[in-house]
């Protein structure tokens, strides 16, 4: 993994602060990976489908149009954490802007109460069941590398002209409780049963490897992905 690490996109981006088109295109690529953690992180910020979505594609033409990404460090760093603190300063600013928006404009309204009268919600009690919006990013983020590493793999096994054995023993990846008994499988394939469970073997160390290079693209250092890794399998325990 070492020996192309400093290709991946995030050290391209935070190397060269997105200035050139190798580093715009490697940026672009990322938010294309992360457009379903923001739109989840927005939904449980309180936005609806439709505006959780139309936000998301203007936080990202923002940080697409340059000059946002000048905070990240070349020399440490993981993409998902600057870009939920990114995300959440532009959640921040748009909630002020609809607030004074709601406040018409700029005006001052002065509020006078009768004397003994409150009108205040008093003490807010948090729902412990609603997840925040920080783990619900984390989550949808740990959801999608895996479904972009599962289609990596996808792809690579339909290169080698596998893709029915991928088709076959996909269900042993995902932990499916459905899956079919491993002596279907091993009818299908015209295999042992014993060759299915090292074919079952062989193929979760390759998805095992397609996650780690899925995760390498959006880590500052090599060492930070077994990082990553354990933060994804608790956002996937929440």
């Amino acid at each position: 993994m070492t020996s192309f690490f400093h290709d991946t996109r995030w050290t391209l981006v935070s190397r060269s602060r997105g200035g050139d088109s190798v580093a715009r295109a490697a940026l672009s690529e990322l938010c294309e990976a992360y457009y379903a953690p923001v739109v989840a992180f927005l939904r449980r910020d309180g936005r609806d489908e439709d505006v959780a979505r139309e936000l998301a594609h203007d936080f990202f033409a923002k940080l697409l149009a340059g000059g946002a990404i000048e905070g990240a460090d070349p020399l440490r760093g993981r993409f998902r954490s600057y870009l939920l603190a990114a995300l959440k300063r532009f959640a921040a600013d748009q909630r002020d802007r609809a607030h004074a928006v709601k406040r018409g404009g700029g005006k001052i309204h002065v509020v006078i109460e009768a004397e003994g009268e409150s009108t205040g919600a008093g003490l807010q009690i948090a729902d412990e069941t609603v997840e925040a919006p920080d783990a619900a990013f984390d989550r949808q983020w740990a959801l999608t590398v895996l479904a972009r590493s599962m289609a990596a793999l996808e792809t690579t096994m339909c290169d080698e002209g596998k893709l029915a054995h991928f088709d076959v023993l996909k269900p042993w990846l995902t932990a499916d409780a459905d899956a079919a008994p491993q002596s279907e499988a091993a009818e299908k394939l015209g295999i042992s049963v014993e060759a299915v469970k090292v074919a079952v073997h062989r193929l979760r160390k390759r998805f095992r490897d397609a996650v780690k290079t899925e995760i390498a693209q959006t880590v500052g250092d090599a060492g930070s992905v077994s990082e990553e890794l354990d933060a994804m399998m608790a956002a996937l325990r929440k």
